[in-house]
């Protein structure tokens, strides 16, 4: 079955390239600080940083609505604070405070939040993919138009259970958006080094399953293909692949050198590609905005940031009395 690649970038007002702006740099300015406080040891385990894939998260969540889901791997935060998780919450569970979503226990790759329809945050590379499918299963039983986002990388769209699962999603017409967030790195291995097609969204055409590749790099590219996706899947014409080709600035983890690319190859990326200066620059030049009111939602959101950080720190440590709450489904009377 034949995909197209989508180029064309979608119709946005003043209102709304502001809105992605400050979405991306929120994500961003989070990022960065979650890496200082890992450097100072206040954040411990696992920590993968979501700097450079902005674009993919924020222009995907812009064609949701309410009672959509969403699900995805380990390298979590962006999610979370795209469909609307307090960011103190986010960053005082990253220290594995009580006052995070998870109270402290989940750590960086396992925040969930019911009130906003985010289920995790998975450590097992692909393990959300299925659950991705049972989540989109679980609405089209109930017979609602709600749409599952369910991502994952191009590392883990060469684990088995992924196709299992795109099986499933087809022959039940699941609405469901198998979101592939390409960042070229399997970890630490380059994509042409592990994954045999170019383009892995064409893996869905032998279960019959419409896809497309985006750029990731513009947040109004990955939104109108996620207008489309969503439309499909809303119509009850079932799932929709959706790879969005993206970079990530940093290592796999806050433990991974990244030894394995030049360093030009990181700058060149940041200097031509970058998400959040493409949307700045449209900004300027269509004269939405000043470079000093720029500035100042930059300092807005950096206040919001070290609030945060601050939250975290002086949030206490989890109580031993918490060590047991919220593992197992209370039985309803």
């Amino acid at each position: 079955m034949a995909a197209k690649k989508t180029t064309k970038k979608a119709n946005v007002s003043k209102e709304e390239l502001l809105s992605y702006y400050r979405d991306m740099l929120l994500i961003r300015r989070f990022e960065e600080k979650a890496g200082q406080l890992y450097g100072m040891g206040l954040i411990g385990g696992f920590c993968h940083l979501y700097i450079g894939q902005e674009a993919v998260v924020v222009g995907l969540e812009a064609a949701t609505k309410e009672g959509d889901k969403r699900i995805t791997s380990y390298r979590d935060h962006g999610h979370m604070l795209a469909c609307g998780m307090d960011p103190k919450g986010v960053m005082a569970e990253l220290t594995g405070r009580e006052g995070g979503y998870s109270k402290g226990k989940g750590g960086s790759m396992h925040m969930f939040s019911k009130e906003k329809h985010f289920y995790g945050g998975h450590g097992i590379v692909a393990a959300q993919v299925p659950l991705g499918a049972g989540l989109a299963f679980s609405d089209k039983y109930k017979g609602n138009d709600n749409v599952t986002f369910t991502y994952f990388g191009d590392g883990a769209a060469n684990q088995g259970q992924v196709y299992e699962a795109f099986n499933m999603a087809a022959l039940w017409d699941l609405p469901v958006i198998f979101v592939i967030e390409n960042n070229q790195y399997a970890m630490g291995t380059a994509m042409a080094r592990s994954t045999s097609s170019p383009d892995i969204y064409t893996r869905g055409a032998a279960f019959g399953i419409k896809g497309e590749a985006v750029d990731g790099m513009d947040v109004l590219a990955v939104k109108e293909a996620s207008e489309k996706a969503v439309a499909h899947c809303r119509a009850g014409k079932g799932p929709y692949i959706l790879e969005v080709k993206t970079y990530r600035y940093r290592g796999h983890s806050m433990s991974d050198p990244a030894k394995y690319r030049t360093r030009e190859e990181v700058q060149k990326m940041r200097d031509e590609r970058d998400c959040i200066e493409q949307v700045r620059d449209m900004l300027l030049t269509g004269k939405h905005a000043s470079d000093d009111d720029l500035k100042a939602i930059d300092k807005e959101i950096k206040a919001i940031v070290n609030e945060a950080a601050e939250f975290s720190k002086e949030s206490p440590e989890p109580s031993l009395d918490e060590l047991y709450t919220d593992i197992y489904m209370e039985a309803e009377a």
